[in-house]
């Protein structure tokens, strides 16, 4: 993960099998008393399918699964894109709207053409994030990040990955594509639910 710590820290297993977003969120986090590890330096780890119903239940599987894997305190995170002329959709299934097998910008192609035709003060939207925190005996915490934006006519910049090229966030002028790395993290809705979790980590061992 990039960040040694000493032997007396305890671990926080960040609960994804990707290690490129393992280190992602490990660098969100800042400094915190733990050592932070991915889910998959652990042989055979596994995390439950993602379901429908909310970030939160998604985010607390993933988070107690983890935990009780290793031993170890927790971190997982569930977001998605709400937009509101679709009455709050893809939300909870941003990572599958349009079908299996879409690239990012197969999906942000699919969501422009279905807001084809509707005016931008009826684009409004939102990214929401939530960050659940499990332990091996049983303490959990969810913090929440949000960020408020308009869906574009059609994508803009280059950066950020999913819908960050369709999510234009007006105190800025920008699309979140279009934003240096930095910056979105400090206006994002992860980099807001990851600012709020690692307050939470450090009263957890204060």
């Amino acid at each position: 993960m990039g960040r040694r710590a000493s032997p007396s820290r305890p671990r926080l297993v960040v609960a994804t099998l990707n290690p490129a977003k393992a280190r992602e969120l490990a660098s969100l986090l800042g400094d915190i008393p733990f050592e932070v590890v991915g889910l998959s330096t652990i042989p055979g780890a596994a995390l439950p399918p993602e379901g429908d119903d909310s970030y939160r239940a998604n985010a607390l599987a993933k988070a107690r699964a983890a935990a009780r894997l290793s031993g170890a305190v927790a971190l997982a995170d569930d977001s998605g894109l709400e937009v509101d002329a679709l009455g709050g959709r893809p939300g909870v299934r941003s990572a599958r709207y349009g079908g299996a097998g879409l690239s990012d910008a197969d999906r942000c192609a699919a969501l422009l053409a279905e807001l084809r035709g509707v005016p931008r003060e009826r684009r409004t939207a939102r990214f929401r994030c939530m960050v659940a925190l499990a332990s091996p005996d049983g303490r959990e915490e969810v913090v929440e990040g949000i960020v408020e934006g308009v869906i574009t006519d059609a994508p803009r910049g280059t950066g950020g990955f999913g819908y960050d090229p369709v999510f234009f966030y007006p105190p800025l002028g920008r699309t979140f594509a279009e934003l240096d790395p930095a910056l979105k993290n400090r206006v994002s809705h992860r980099g807001k639910a990851l600012a709020l979790a690692q307050e939470a980590l450090k009263r957890w061992v204060s």
